[in-house]
């Protein structure tokens, strides 16, 4: 069996963070953190033109018609820039809901009890009456809570079909994807401190600390790779389950290493690697976070 990417991958993943590279670098990332709770329409329609959110659509459909796989690809890109706004969710929302698939209509959902991106949402997936806004951790993830006083906005609200499950699993395996992109990027962060940043006359990379940090960092990435690629291939809900939890440990353990790589000013407004952190430990409370992954493991293999 052949588990290497083949050229047609290789070069949507090459072209996808070439796209977000120009549209959204660094300065871009700075001005999105510096006017919270803001989204980039054109962003948004520039990933449409991309085929972002239509990438699994058939082609009469208007689509890309690719699988799964590439589809992680895309989002591991995504969660490797930061990239933000409801994905996921308007990525599920193509070709079901009008002008998600080409990037005109920002499509968010309920999520348990918490919403990210309510107020910037042309379509909300589930019931929101009596939404109210949190203090999010991330600066770039703005959340409401579904249970108090409604905020206001116009917005068309969807209810969610009767007896619909409560996680879809594709949407688990896209966001371990954004994780598995959090990871990579720590990583390359952490190894480039490492090789510039100096002490007692050497590169702080030569100390065994910070080896062994750098190290485990890129284990721990690898193996979730593994898994979010293989869980892309099988579509299986328990081999997602097992993604979902070793990318959110690669990118909540990685982005912590990597700030203990840069030391103090790794929690500076001046890095990047705090931003990092606040987005992994975001991500990792959607779709109930490791409780709802472990409990399905758990039932598979009593079952």
């Amino acid at each position: 069996m052949r588990f290497q990417l083949t050229e047609d991958q290789n070069a949507l993943k090459a072209g996808v963070r070439e796209l977000l590279e120009r549209r959204f670098g660094r300065e871009a990332l700075r001005a999105a953190v510096d006017t919270p709770g803001r989204l980039d329409r054109e962003l948004w329609r520039a990933l449409g033109d991309a085929g972002f959110f239509a990438l699994r659509l058939p082609e009469p459909d208007g689509g890309v018609a690719l699988g799964l796989p590439e589809a992680v690809l895309v989002f591991e890109e995504a969660g490797r820039a930061l990239l933000p706004g409801p994905l996921v969710s308007t990525h599920l929302a193509a070709g079901a809901v009008p002008g998600a698939a080409t990037g005109e209509t920002v499509v968010t959902a309920v999520d348990g009890e918490l919403v990210e991106w309510l107020r910037a949402a042309d379509v909300v997936l589930g019931d929101v009456s009596g939404a109210v806004p949190l203090r999010s951790l991330d600066p770039l993830t703005p959340l409401h809570r579904t249970a108090a006083a409604a905020p206001g906005g116009r917005r068309r609200v969807i209810r969610a079909p009767a007896g619909r499950a409560a996680v879809d699993p594709v949407a688990t395996l896209l966001t371990a994807a954004e994780q598995l992109g959090t990871a990579v990027r720590v990583g390359e962060l952490a190894v480039q401190h490492a090789r510039t940043r100096e002490q007692f006359g050497q590169p702080i990379g030569a100390f065994q600390a910070v080896k062994h940090l750098c190290a485990d960092l890129l284990a721990r990435t690898e193996t979730a790779r593994v898994a979010v690629y293989a869980a892309a291939v099988t579509a299986d809900p328990a081999d997602i389950a097992a993604a979902r939890l070793l990318a959110d440990e690669a990118a909540v353990r990685g982005a912590r290493d990597c700030l203990q790589v840069h030391g103090g000013m790794g929690f500076t407004w001046e890095a990047d690697v705090h931003l990092h952190l606040k987005r992994a430990w975001t991500r990792a409370r959607r779709g109930g976070g490791n409780t709802e992954s472990e409990e399905l493991l758990a039932a598979r293999l009593v079952a």
